[in-house]
């Protein structure tokens, strides 16, 4: 939809909408950037407080996930004129204000408007200095690929929605969507120049479809193993008749670029497309600093694995699952 917009030719815009990035930069002097995004969607479970936090954890990712610091946000909601319970919205309100007083951010204001069906989020504006900028660009063959938390949110969301979510299933997801992905930024950002070459955050597109994006942007291609991918608990079972419409929109415009190993079962097929609500973060890092870095994370209370590898692009193939 954006591809009819004028390239921009301000020299300070850093980053922007051309490379499918989690957020904009912009710069202001040599030691300050400021890092933009907005996002809000449709509630995902059924306490509203809860649902408050996820939206203002998942609006805080994009600016993480570029290696800034979130200052200051902006509420967006849309509600219904009637049939409504206000209490309800004021606890998805104060449920996001929270969440970002947690992570040390500002609420300046926002917006509401009527809509049919309820939606909430934030726009949120960060800082990162220009030398430690990361984006979704910069994978280089040889780099590890670190994933900071499990996958399956999306399915498990789904499942709440058709009252077939176990209890367990539900407080592992909801945990980890409420997480906000700062202690992971932080550990990034203390790692030596240079080691930390790309990042984004896994959210709406799924797993393929973000990576897909680090692999385009890059010029790379990533392999994927499957076997070490972390899940959320319950996940498999819950795959089999859980599966939201994003998760089919994901493999239809991805599954293009996508080479997959022989007899790949459907489930697992569903959970690499399925599209995460405040995922975490995939980050490439060089093979020499990835032992420690890894080491860090997990010293840090965060659940990192390494999910795979960076290699050189092979024809049209953007993701290879093995």
């Amino acid at each position: 939809m954006l591809s009819g917009l004028p390239v921009p030719t301000d020299a300070r815009v850093l980053i922007d909408y051309r490379t499918a990035d989690d957020a904009g930069v912009y710069l202001v002097d040599e030691e300050r950037a400021l890092v933009q995004t907005v996002d809000f969607f449709t509630p995902i479970v059924d306490d509203p407080y809860v649902f408050g936090q996820i939206a203002a954890a998942n609006a805080l990712s994009d600016v993480y996930a570029m290696g800034g610091r979130p200052v200051t946000a902006l509420a967006i909601a849309a509600f219904p004129a009637k049939d409504f319970a206000a209490d309800d919205m004021a606890a998805v309100f104060k449920g996001g204000f929270d969440k970002l007083i947690e992570a040390g951010v500002a609420l300046l204001g926002g917006h509401t408007v009527q809509d049919a069906e309820i939606k909430f989020g934030y726009a949120v504006t960060g800082l990162v200095h220009p030398g430690r900028i990361l984006a979704n660009r910069g994978a280089v063959p040889g780099d590890v690929l670190l994933l900071t938390k499990p996958l399956g949110s999306g399915i498990v969301s789904t499942a709440i929605k058709a009252a077939r979510a176990p209890v367990e299933a539900v407080d592992a997801a909801v945990k980890s969507m409420v997480t906000l992905n700062a202690t992971a930024a932080g550990i990034l950002g203390q790692a030596a120049l240079g080691t930390v070459h790309a990042c984004t955050d896994i959210t709406g597109f799924g797993l393929i479809g973000h990576t897909t994006e680090m692999a385009v942007a890059s010029g790379v291609t990533l392999r994927l193993d499957l076997a070490r991918l972390p899940l959320l608990p319950g996940v498999l079972d819950l795959a089999v008749r859980n599966r939201s419409g994003g998760g089919a929109t994901n493999l239809e415009y991805f599954s293009g670029g996508v080479q997959e190993p022989p007899g790949l079962d459907d489930v697992m097929r569903a959970i690499v497309y399925d599209p995460q609500t405040s995922g975490g973060l995939l980050v490439a890092v060089d093979p020499g600093a990835a032992p420690g870095v890894l080491d860090a994370l997990r010293a840090a209370g965060v659940a990192a694995v390494a999910v795979g590898e960076v290699v050189q692009a092979t024809g049209g193939v953007r993701i290879v699952l093995s």
